[in-house]
């Protein structure tokens, strides 16, 4: 069975359905625009997969309770702030296939809003009362913010190679899977090194994640809402090229690392790397990578008695590699 995104929320509502109460309520304010920004944008929320990591490790380690759910919260609202200020950066119109709300209002408007989330994840963090989650919200945000810059320096070099590749990726969408891990350990005060572990095969899921994301970049597909090459276009490097461009038995390859290193790629250009990238055999490598990280995931599951929360880990590696967006 294809394991679906509304498969693993339904194994969840309730307590879904609770944490979505608990953002409503946290980002009500005085502001009438505020709210009608918020209220529209939070219709068109997103997988939720993170708070399913989190509320998963709650489960795994003693129980869904309050300050999961607060803890589940706060890191979907940091999330969420990080995808605004994201569309911000990327000057982006549409996410989802719905306007998005620098494209509505202004950056302005978009940078405050994404703000405001930021702020209500504290109030969740602190209202949990405990001293870790809000550290472990703090490394997370630390670690997402440097490999988000450490991606735009090595694309301007456009200088990077696999485990540099690995590290960014790990940095700026593993944090917070790891942090998913970390804060439903926490919210059962479960000992260091069990969270620790779980924390490891957060880490290769949300490796996973990113490199399934960036597959995407190589097919134009309007339900995803990013143009073919568009990571190229902004000077980001990927794990099909990256592989791709170590390929000296392709008679092209020196002319793509030459064309790599241009000041700036045309069109035509993007293009010419995107075919090279696919016949070079870099898709078929992205998932054999993702294979091998699943297999990783699930040795570290396999000491725990087989049950539904440990069946529900395997299956979210499963949708992210087969996931269609």
């Amino acid at each position: 069975m294809a394991i679906t995104l509304t498969y693993l929320q339904e194994q969840l509502r309730p307590q879904l359905d609770a944490l979505n109460e608990i953002i409503v309520t946290t980002l009500t304010s005085g502001s009438e625009l505020t709210n009608s920004i918020v209220s529209t944008y939070l219709k068109n929320k997103g997988k939720l997969l993170r708070p399913i990591v989190t509320l998963l490790s709650a489960q795994f380690f003693g129980g869904i309770n309050n300050k999961a759910l607060l803890g589940a919260a706060a890191l979907e609202m940091l999330h969420n702030a990080s995808l605004i200020h994201d569309d911000v950066i990327d000057e982006a119109t549409e996410r989802r296939g719905k306007p998005t709300i620098n494209s509505v209002w202004s950056n302005h408007v978009a940078v405050l809003v994404g703000d405001f989330f930021v702020t209500g994840a504290l109030r969740c963090g602190v209202e949990a009362g405990d001293g870790r989650i809000l550290s472990a919200l703090a490394d997370m945000g630390r670690d997402l913010s440097l490999g988000e810059i450490d991606q735009v320096d090595f694309a301007r070099n456009h200088n990077i190679d696999e485990a540099t590749y690995m590290e960014i990726i790990r940095a700026k969408t593993a944090s917070l899977f790891e942090c998913c891990a970390a804060v439903g350990g926490y919210a059962n005060d479960a000992p260091q090194t069990a969270i620790d572990e779980l924390r490891r095969y957060a880490r290769l899921l949300g490796i996973c994640f990113q490199i399934k994301d960036d597959t995407f970049d190589y097919y134009n597909d309007p339900i995803i809402g990013k143009p073919t090459g568009n990571d190229l276009r902004e000077g980001k490097v990927t794990l099909p090229l990256i592989y791709a461009l170590r390929r000296d038995d392709m008679p092209e390859r020196d002319e793509m690392l030459a064309l790599i290193n241009k000041e700036t790629l045309t069109c035509e250009d993007i293009d010419r790397l995107v075919d090279y990238a696919k016949r070079a055999g870099g898709i078929e490598y992205a998932y054999e990578t993702m294979e091998r990280l699943r297999d990783e995931a699930s040795a570290i599951l396999s000491p725990y008695q087989p049950d539904e929360t440990v069946d529900r880990f395997r299956e979210i590696f499963d949708y992210v590699i087969e996931r269609k967006l």
